[in-house]
């Protein structure tokens, strides 16, 4: 084997125990430009969300058309003051003598 073979991972010169691409080796430069040509794609593809970063369509006939969803229920509390605050006379001051 030559003295001149570079892997095609090195260990990271963070001082962390992870491994890097080598650019010194043709498979790994290739690895390099893939992935920023990869990033490069999804970067693009989230701004005009387009693909997998597409919003849902609406189809209606997927889509109830009444409001009968589990977070929608309306109260069934239908006591006196329901939805009203009380006035600023019963509530007082927060002057209570003690």
């Amino acid at each position: 084997m030559s003295s001149d073979y570079e892997p095609v991972f090195k260990r990271s010169k963070w001082g962390t125990n992870r491994y890097a691409y080598n650019p010194h080796n043709p498979v790994g430069l290739a690895l390099i430009v893939i992935s920023l040509a990869l990033v490069v794609v999804m970067l693009v593809m989230m701004g005009n969300r387009v693909g997998p970063f597409a919003p849902p369509a609406h189809e209606s006939s997927s889509v109830p058309s009444t409001p009968d969803h589990h977070w929608s229920v309306p109260s069934t509390d239908t006591g006196p003051g329901v939805g009203t605050y009380p006035s600023p006379s019963a509530v007082g001051d927060g002057t209570a003598e003690r």
